[in-house]
């Protein structure tokens, strides 16, 4: 069996693997990170995104051996000291959910989208964020969230819902 060591969270883990062992399993079931959801296992729903060496990929595709060395950042990560992520609390306070099962693959996902692109307008949003499925929202609130969870990235202002 393959070694794998990978930088998860800042943490480095050592873990020896199956070589067809997915990222998304490491991360579930060898290091408990529970985070990162597994919901059609061919690429197309997103639930499983983290990030690579500071990219979005979806983990449920990813080989763990093809990650050996690199730095993996899972939901689990982004929050810092006790302090939720700026997009992590956008999608909190514009509720950019309802059950929850797509959350952790469309926060990684728009912060990727940020770290690449800044602030970004709903059409672009919308476009990247194609290869995550919600079931439940309509998107609406979704798009809400990511817009405010860039302002508060590239600002560093808190995230607050506007009154209605």
């Amino acid at each position: 069996m393959p070694t794998v060591t990978l930088t998860v969270n800042g943490r480095s883990v050592t873990a020896d693997v199956d070589s067809r062992t997915l990222l998304v399993q490491m991360l579930r079931e060898t290091l408990h990170l529970t985070g990162t959801h597994v919901g059609c296992d061919t690429s197309q729903c997103g639930a499983c995104v983290v990030h690579v060496d500071g990219k979005a990929v979806k983990s449920c595709t990813t080989l763990a051996v093809q990650c050996d060395g690199a730095s993996v950042v899972t939901i689990e990560g982004l929050a810092q000291d006790g302090k939720l992520h700026p997009m992590q609390e956008a999608f909190r306070e514009h509720h950019g959910l309802q059950c929850g099962f797509c959350t952790p693959g469309m926060i990684m996902s728009a912060v990727d989208i940020v770290n690449r692109k800044g602030i970004v307008d709903e059409a672009t949003i919308r476009e990247e964020l194609e290869g995550n499925i919600c079931r439940c929202t309509g998107y609406h609130n979704i798009v809400r969230a990511v817009e405010a969870g860039a302002k508060a990235m590239v600002s560093g202002t808190p995230v607050r819902q506007a009154a209605e």
